[in-house]
């Protein structure tokens, strides 16, 4: 640009004083709450914002599920999430001031807030495998080369969530006895992974473990996922290195954050690497919202009267039993919060099956398909053949104990006819005999086999999978079959509804929570192959 012209368009610019005064004026104004603009599409920003966009919520009398939500957050963390948001910050200062005041808060040398309990498992495992240094952590998940390759989780604490240790890469060591575990401890042993049972008293608790692990420099590390938080910390006092929590449970915090506590250099090895820094936890961010959320959670739990939110707890189980008491063969049990694992108030309700018609699982049914929808768990009633159904008020939120009981009430006290038992329709083919499948999963196919018997309406069988061989059972009403083929978490479970049409079946499969598929497949009608065998009559002369 030529000075004649930069000078020309210099007086069509404010003065200086005009500039900053509006700089700081819009400065101002964006940081200040704007109240928001509902957009043009259907969703509406509200109590209804999820009945919005066409899903209905549901009252939780369930528990911490991450499935329905975990936990409802406390109103700090609420406040403090709204005012991160609207400014910035250098992440590593916020981690490390956020780190030493939840030391403050908790008694622990450090802390650091992660995304989620699963997420604190798999930073403390790179953190116990790289040690901090860089170079290694950039191998993750090879670890050839490495040192410190092998976690340990003995028997009692294996689960589904060793899934976010495994992404570091280790050989997971699982171990039943405390034999085993010493047999196991070497060099190549970065750390030993602890959770349910093995956090109370017994032949392999925490401290046991401890007194063998501690001598060798080996990290203990206690997954405490849906515990409340302990001041001082039990199983930090009990000889834990360090210990998760998740932050949408009982701290009732963020639902995408957790909690790791612990020694600062191993912590530090674990936020190097986190996000916002590149390697294996680049991909577990928790942003400024959720670690100053987490924080809030922290500060409101060590002040919080626990022993008034309990009695809460108390009134509302109370209330939902006298609703009910009155239906005939009704009965209910009432316990008080124990321990520190799932603490919550509880309410068990029972009933003859027969003389109301009504099972369990019909119950559950109708209080989950009603408006408002509700969420309870299945009972495990004492008495046998009574039906049950459990009430957890952990989440409940005031005034919906009316809501729930009278809900309960309706359905229980509903006239309901015998149920008459229908004979089931005859097989309407032979079913025996192989069959291979093809299950269409969203994005991509796999083969399975079935072997099948058939004893008239009833099936049984082997399934056998990609990975694995199970026993199935099942039913077959006219050309209509059904089969389950159970796997204990973290396997998967299928369960197949199908239609046979001569030698070709095809229908779908629910997979629990990993949603569901379809399958298609044909009767294998080939005829075994037939070998005579000889069986040898002396020791082979060659190869």
């Amino acid at each position: 640009m030529k000075r004649r012209e930069l000078i020309k368009g210099l007086t069509f610019l404010p003065l200086a004083g005009a500039i900053a005064g509006s700089t700081e004026r819009a400065m101002g104004a964006a940081n200040e709450f704007i109240a928001p603009v509902l957009p043009d599409g259907p969703l509406t920003p509200g109590p209804q914002i999820f009945q919005s966009i066409g899903v209905e919520p549901v009252i939780n009398c369930r528990g911490t599920f991450t499935i329905i939500g975990g936990s409802i957050e406390l109103p700090e963390v609420r406040a403090a999430m709204d005012s991160a948001s609207r400014h910035f910050v250098q992440m590593d200062e916020l981690a490390d001031a956020v780190g030493k005041r939840l030391a403050e808060l908790t008694g622990a040398q450090w802390g650091m807030v992660t995304a989620g309990c699963a997420a604190a498992l798999k930073m403390a495992t790179a953190a116990c495998v790289a040690g901090g240094n860089p170079e290694k952590l950039h191998q993750i998940p090879d670890l050839s080369g490495l040192d410190k390759t092998e976690v340990i989780i003995p028997a009692g604490s294996f689960s589904a969530y060793d899934f976010a240790i495994q992404n570091i890469g280790v050989k997971i060591i699982r171990v039943e006895t405390i034999e085993e575990l010493k047999d196991a401890l070497g060099p190549k042993t970065a750390m030993i992974k602890l959770s349910g049972g093995n956090l109370v008293p017994g032949p392999m608790s925490l401290a046991v473990i401890a007194a063998i692990a501690k001598p060798l420099n080996i990290p203990i590390l206690a997954d405490a996922a849906a515990e409340i938080l302990t001041i001082p910390n039990v199983h930090l006092k009990n000889g834990a290195t360090m210990v998760a929590y998740s932050g949408g449970k009982a701290i009732c915090g963020p639902q995408c954050a957790g909690l790791l506590l612990g020694p600062k250099n191993i912590l530090m090895s674990a936020w190097q690497a986190s996000s916002p820094h590149h390697g294996a936890g680049r991909d577990n961010k928790v942003g400024r919202e959720e670690t100053l959320g987490m924080l809030a959670a922290v500060e409101t739990w060590v002040k919080m009267d626990h022993a008034a939110r309990e009695k809460n707890w108390m009134t509302w189980v109370n209330a939902i039993a006298k609703r009910v008491s009155g239906i005939e063969s009704i009965k209910t049990t009432i316990r008080e919060p124990e321990g520190i694992n799932n603490r919550s108030a509880s309410l068990s309700i029972s009933w003859d099956p027969e003389k109301l018609h009504l099972s369990s699982a019909e119950l559950i049914q109708e209080l989950i398909s009603s408006k408002p929808r509700i969420t309870v768990g299945g009972g495990r009633s004492t008495d046998p053949g009574m039906a049950s159904i459990s009430i957890n008020a952990s989440q409940m939120q005031p005034g919906q104990d009316k809501i729930v009981g009278d809900k309960i009430f309706e359905l229980l006290s509903k006239k309901r006819s015998p149920k008459v038992e229908t004979a089931m329709k005859a097989p309407g083919s032979k079913i025996g005999g192989r069959w291979d499948l093809e299950i269409d999963y969203f994005s991509s196919k796999s083969d399975h086999i079935l072997y099948l018997e058939q004893d008239g309406n009833w099936l049984k069988g082997i399934h056998k999978t990609d990975f694995s061989v199970r026993e199935i059972s099942g039913s077959i009403e006219g050309n209509e079959v059904k089969f389950l083929s159970p796997g204990r978490r973290p396997a998967v479970s299928y369960t197949f509804a199908g239609t046979i049409s001569g030698d070709t079946i095809s229908g779908k499969i629910d997979m629990g929570e990993f949603l569901t598929a379809n399958f298609s497949g044909k009767k294998n009608t080939k005829d075994p192959d037939r070998i005579p065998i000889v069986f040898p009559e002396g020791r082979p002369m060659g190869n």
